[in-house]
């Protein structure tokens, strides 16, 4: 029988059920004739019917179905010109995967023919298969959106109490034994009391989770019985990953992701999503066509003059055309999307300097996408996090993203491993970091906030590794340790590897702490990594993207060690959610602020002096100190009144050997008390602090606390 198909509507893209049956709507410029394909549920490798979108509207071609249901199975074939010396890769033998698809069943099956060329052929690319790839292709599903919220809500963190957990969805919760083994690596396993408790014990308000579009394996980490663990892969940027499902039928997914961000916002933590729209899995032109490329190549993709070839600014094989409207609103409806429909916080855009080029490739912060964001209500408001990078002539644009965009600082990472290695000519670039990098943020009139601060990320060692190994050890992953980064400014203490050698242990528990606590005490929004705080190990693999098994997943078992690491980080993160000076929303200048007690910022060299310019030149300066005014704060509170808190004095030696600083005197009627101190628990918090001198020990730092002398 003939399915009857009406005229429908150009929008919403996609397929959108509405209760009575389903309307399809697919962009294309190019493409003379769209069909739909539907497959059978109880074996989604065969067709059972198939029919035309009978309408096209400014390039939207578009059909109603009536009596069409969620479940429902389909796939694309877009029919048009096949001239890749034109741009052109529209091939109706190969079942594309909907732009705008909310979630998908299966996945690509690399021994079918699923690129749209004769692989082996002479003329490469330019020969059309003509072979059909659906066996091989996973199907899109007709999903409704009704899910019962009920009285969900954002819970709307501000920037200046933000810290943002880094985490993989099946790597945080695979090993954890409180987790029921058939939730573990899944959405649900997430939202399990086990794993919110350890979130909010811990302190952190946004978890910053690692890809969950729904991405593709690359063929050739298949051959090595590895997988794309990280999923910056994507194929589809409106469907949740179904690896990460507990349940398996097709479209459960998504409720299951829309339950996971209600449990999450219930305990008041943000969800927030790492998001690769710079590239797609397609690759280059001799990549497979899954669904952008077979749709409308040229609109979706930066092409090179040479329209065969592909601009390659992210070094995976194309770079999607955020700079082409349709390409820009596909990323945009997507956006819209994940925080209206999935309800999510915000989003850290992997690579996201692709997305400000414009003209012939240049990066711009004036960029049409960004004032696209920038203007809209919805986008506007949620946390936007970049990636101020990418691969391509000038792309490193750290500090030049427009508002309200905030930034990886990457160097706040370097200048943190540099300063704690004990690396030379480093107090200045220390200095700003710490304070929240006004060199590179204060003249564009942002705020301190604009800087996210992190000492590691999922790409690189873990902290554990970071003063563990001095070389990167990714054998494991099939490329005979060419992979992965060189320079990672780490420092192995003194042996490569694990050891039995109590002072090098020690050290290196001193050197995390040291490291965690000048991220915590630093003036910017600090990341931590998901296991960080509990000193999980990659075995020195600085790239373990394919290392989806116990190598990259977070370890729960805990001995003494780490379990006090777990203990001094979970304190820090609480510290500074207590303590309004280093929450500031401006930036420090260094004076008494209306009536304050003391600077809201003072440098100190160890025997007690105010640093001078030239202090900041000298090469071998690791020891220094300073004090934050905590009633110098110019910003007042939300009901407008001003805030007062503790001053601080942090002390900072990265010298080998102990250092004897001269403290400060606190103001009349006051104390110092050591709130932490990195190379013993034995001294506070609240213990007090001796008068006169105090003695730091080598690779150590302490904070102390102003009191009242009556406390």
């Amino acid at each position: 029988m003939t399915r009857e198909v009406w005229p429908g509507k150009p929008y919403p893209r996609g397929a959108t059920f509405d209760g009575s049956g389903v309307n399809f709507a697919v962009f294309s410029q190019v493409a003379t004739r769209v069909e739909v394909c539907l497959f059978d549920p109880r074996d989604p490798s065969k067709e059972i019917e198939r029919f035309d979108l009978p309408v096209s509207t400014e390039y939207t071609w578009h059909g109603y179905v009536p009596a069409l249901e969620p479940g429902t199975l389909y796939g694309l074939r877009v029919h048009g010109p096949y001239e890749p010396q034109k741009g052109h890769r529209c091939n109706p033998y190969k079942l594309l995967v909907d732009p705008y698809a909310k979630a998908l069943h299966g996945e690509v099956d690399w021994s079918q023919p699923v690129f749209g060329y004769t692989l082996g052929h002479e003329k490469q690319d330019l020969m059309r298969d003509e072979r059909d790839s659906a066996p091989g292709m996973p199907k899109c599903v007709v999903v409704s959106d009704f899910f019962d919220w009920g009285n969900d809500r954002a819970p709307d963190v501000p920037w200046r109490k933000t810290v943002i957990y880094e985490a993989h969805v099946k790597g945080l919760t695979m090993r954890h034994p409180k987790v029921p083994e058939h939730l573990r690596g899944t959405y649900a396993g997430l939202a399990h009391p086990a794993m919110i408790e350890h979130l909010t014990k811990l302190g952190v308000t946004s978890v910053e989770l690692l890809p969950v579009h729904e991405y593709v394996d690359d063929s050739f980490l298949s051959e090595k019985g590895l997988s794309n663990y990280w999923g910056y892969n994507t194929l589809a940027f409106f469907a949740p990953e179904q690896k990460y499902a507990s349940r398996k039928a097709p479209g459960t997914v998504v409720n299951e992701f829309k339950a996971m961000v209600k449990a999450l916002h219930a305990a008041g933590i943000e969800v927030i999503l790492d998001v690769v729209y710079n590239h797609t899995c397609e690759g280059n032109h001799m990549g497979p066509t899954l669904s952008l490329k077979g749709v409308d190549n040229a609109s979706y993709y930066w092409l090179m003059p040479d329209a065969r070839y592909y601009l390659d600014f992210t070094g995976c094989g194309n770079s999607v055309n955020a700079s082409n409207q349709n390409a820009s609103r596909l990323i945009i409806d997507s956006l819209r999307y994940w925080v209206q429909e999935m309800h999510v916080d915000g989003f850290r855009f992997d690579l996201a300097t692709v997305l400000g080029r414009h003209g012939k490739g240049e990066f711009s912060p004036n960029a049409a996408f960004f004032q696209i964001i920038s203007q809209d209500p919805v986008l506007s408001r949620v946390k936007l996090i970049a990636e101020p990078w990418d691969v391509g002539m000038g792309g490193y644009q750290v500090g030049n993203f427009p508002s309200p965009w905030r930034e990886w600082n990457g160097k706040y990472r370097d200048a943190m491993r540099r300063y704690w290695k004990g690396d030379e000519n480093l107090a200045g670039e220390v200095g700003h970091r710490l304070t929240g990098s006004s060199d590179m943020f204060q003249s564009a009139r942002r705020r301190p906030q604009a800087s996210i601060n992190f000492i590691t990320a999922h790409d690189g060692f873990t902290l554990h590794d970071l003063v563990t190994y001095g070389h990167k050890h990714n054998e494991a992953n099939g490329e005979f340790n060419r992979d992965g980064a060189d320079d990672n400014q780490a420092w192995n203490c003194g042996a490569e590897g694990e050891t039995q050698d109590a002072n090098i242990i020690s050290l290196r528990e001193r050197q995390k702490r040291n490291l965690l606590s000048s991220l915590f005490l630093s003036l910017g929004v600090p990341m931590l990594v998901a296991g960080d705080e509990m000193g999980r190990t990659q075995g020195g693999n600085n790239n373990a993207y394919c290392q989806d098994n116990e190598l990259s997943w977070v370890d729960w078992d805990l001995d003494e060690r780490r379990q006090s690491l777990l203990e001094f980080t979970s304190r820090l993160i609480h510290f500074r959610d207590t303590q309004p000076v280093l929450q500031r929303r401006r930036f420090f200048q260094g004076e008494h602020i209306w009536d304050s007690e003391h600077k809201d910022l003072a440098w100190f060299r160890p025997d007690g002096t105010e640093m001078g310019s030239e202090d900041w030149q000298k090469p071998f300066v690791r020891s220094l100190a300073f004090l934050l005014g905590g009633d110098a704060i110019p910003s007042p509170d939300e009901r407008g009144q001003r805030i007062i808190g503790d001053a601080l004095l942090v002390l900072l030696n990265a010298h080998h050997e102990a250092v004897s600083f001269t403290v400060p005197p606190p103001t009349e009627g006051k104390r110092w008390v050591i709130q932490l101190y990195t190379a013993s628990d034995e001294l506070g918090p609240d213990a007090p602090v001796p008068p006169g001198r105090f003695e730091l020990v080598g690779r150590s730092m302490a904070v102390f606390r102003q009191v009242s002398a009556d406390d």
